[in-house]
């Protein structure tokens, strides 16, 4: 007699994105669909959901094709960094501008990993900063003020 054997993680996960999708697909409902040539405001986040919903599925399939892994400890260090970081980017933008937030933001994000030096983190958040600058700044003209008031600039 088999038992049934799947991967816990792949399980939790599918079934975790297929209701975020359910969720999101009965949500857009509620605004007009329109159709492929003439789009309402709820046809992309509806097909967005429905993209979802099959990620979802493809992922639950795959939890019951072979056994996995246990799942592992959870990862309370990068909770505690990674969650935070929009965050903490949404609330200094506007007072410290564009620069000075990419920077803060990744180089508080950085400390996730317990492998992370303070040196390698600060070059990794000046390179960060340095590319989103020229994408976003000066490559797709958006009009990001590079230093807020708050620093006097």
């Amino acid at each position: 007699m088999n038992s049934l054997r799947f991967d816990m993680a792949n399980l939790l996960c599918g079934l975790l994105l297929i209701a975020t999708g359910i969720f999101f697909a009965l949500e857009s409902l509620d605004l007009e669909l329109g159709t492929a040539l003439r789009m309402g405001p709820g046809y992309f986040p509806f097909i967005l959901a429905c993209a979802l919903i099959l990620f979802g599925a493809i992922i639950l399939v795959q939890a019951f094709r072979a056994e996995g892994e246990p799942i592992g400890p959870i990862a309370i260090r990068g909770m505690l960094f990674i969650l935070p970081a929009p965050i903490i980017f949404g609330l200094i933008l506007r007072g410290m501008g564009f620069v000075p937030s990419i920077f803060l933001t990744a180089l508080f994000a950085s400390f996730a990993s317990q492998r992370m030096t303070p040196l390698y983190a600060v070059l990794l958040s000046a390179g960060l900063t340095i590319f989103s600058l020229l994408v976003f700044v000066y490559g797709l003209n958006l009009p990001f003020r590079a230093f807020g008031p708050w620093l006097g600039f």
